[in-house]
């Protein structure tokens, strides 16, 4: 599963990079999927815990309780973000993101603080021939372990960046 983000999209500026910024630690991933933004974007703006879930194949899913699947439909409750809705996280029970701009369908972006660090999250959709090219970049500054964040945080974006991927492929067919 490809995942990168190119030497130039990883150079260009993004919306919300001013939200952390200087970051200590900057990931960015990109992928393609065969559908125009304003087919991918509902997509993208019902994700979350206790939304539409993270998207992952079928055949992931599958090893999963039925209660952990993510939609495998749009649910409109879910597709309509604000500035300053609250998006619960997966990264433990109290963890949210916060809406910090939106852009349909053009970019999102979340703000989240983990302990002392401050996090913000942009998803980019650009057209690319009929499809679209998805960015996604993580900031996150101060950052005591830079190495350990770098390393282990690629490692674990990198896994549910391609998962999301794939599950995300699968439902705009």
């Amino acid at each position: 599963m490809r995942v990168r983000a190119t030497l130039a999209e990883r150079a260009e500026p993004r919306p919300g990079d001013d939200l952390v910024a200087p970051a200590d630690v900057v990931m960015d991933r990109g992928f393609t999927v065969e559908a125009p933004p304003e087919a991918v974007w509902p997509w993208l703006a019902q994700l979350g815990k206790r939304r539409a879930g993270w998207y992952l194949p079928r055949r992931v899913e599958r090893l999963l309780p039925p209660r952990r699947r993510a939609l495998r439909r749009l649910d409109p409750r879910w597709t309509n973000l604000r500035v300053g809705d609250v998006i619960p996280d997966y990264g433990g029970r109290d963890e949210t993101f916060e809406v910090a701009a939106v852009d349909p369908p053009r970019s999102l972006v979340y703000t989240s603080r983990r302990g002392h660090t401050l996090v913000s999250w942009s998803i980019t959709l650009r057209p690319a021939g009929s499809g679209t090219r998805v960015l996604l970049r993580l900031r996150l500054a101060p950052v005591r372990h830079r190495r350990l964040a770098e390393t282990l945080g690629e490692f674990f974006d990198f896994a549910t960046i391609a998962g999301m991927a794939a599950g995300l492929r699968e439902r705009l067919k």
